[in-house]
C-alpha cells in the first residue's frame, strides 16, 4: 500500500512530456491492451482534467494484454525502442505472468527519460470502453490495490472508493481528478 501523502506537495504536476510519451505508446497499444492503475484513472477522469502528481499515479503505464495479443504487443513495442527488463517479479509464480517493458528517451533539453511499461497477461477481466480506451472496470481496479497497484492514497483512488460505495459511477466524476479539501 502506498504511503500517505504529504499534503504541502498537493498541486504539483506531472511533467507534461511524461503525459505526452505516455499517450504515444498507449495509443499505439490501445486495440490490444487494457489498461489499469494510474492510466486507467487518467482515462476515466474528466477530458483535459490537470495532472496533479497526487491524482493518478503515471511513474509507469501497468497495461492487461489477452493471451491471443501478447505477441503483438511484444512485437510492436520492440518496434517502438522497448526492451524487457528483468526484475524481482519475473521468477515467482503468477497468474498474471508479469513482464516489464522499458525505453529510455532523450528529451530537448538533454536529459534522459525512462518509460516503464508494467505488462500483466490476462483473459478474465471486467472492463469498460472509455475515452476510446478499454480499462479496467472500476471496482475490479480498486481491487487490485491489495496485490497488483501500490498507490491507493491517489485522490482519483480514494474518490472513486468513495463514490462507488454511494452508489455512484466514479467515470468521468470531476473528484477523480480533484484536490481533496
Amino acid at each position: 500500500m502506498g504511503a500517505p501523502h504529504n499534503i504541502k506537495r498537493y498541486g504539483e504536476l506531472w511533467p507534461e512530456f511524461r503525459i505526452r510519451l505516455g499517450l504515444e505508446i498507449v495509443e499505439k497499444l490501445k486495440d490490444r491492451i487494457i489498461i489499469s492503475g494510474g492510466w486507467a484513472w487518467h482515462f476515466m477522469s474528466e477530458t483535459g482534467h490537470t495532472e496533479y502528481k497526487h491524482a493518478h499515479d503515471h511513474k509507469d503505464i501497468d497495461v492487461f494484454v489477452k493471451k491471443e495479443n501478447v505477441a503483438e504487443v511484444v512485437i510492436i513495442l520492440q518496434q517502438e525502442g522497448f526492451q524487457k527488463v528483468w526484475t524481482r517479479y519475473d521468477h515467482l509464480p503468477s497468474e498474471e505472468n508479469f513482464r516489464r517493458y522499458e525505453k529510455t528517451v532523450e528529451l530537448e533539453n538533454g536529459k534522459y527519460h525512462r518509460i516503464t511499461i508494467d505488462f500483466f497477461e490476462r483473459n478474465d477481466l471486467e472492463t469498460i470502453e472509455v475515452n476510446g480506451f478499454t480499462v479496467v472496470k472500476p471496482d475490479l481496479l480498486l481491487s487490485f490495490y491489495r496485490n497488483i497497484h501500490s498507490s491507493d492514497k491517489c485522490w482519483a483512488v480514494m474518490a472513486a472508493k468513495e463514490l462507488l460505495q454511494k452508489g455512484i459511477d466514479p467515470v468521468g466524476n470531476p473528484l477523480l481528478s480533484k484536490m481533496p479539501k
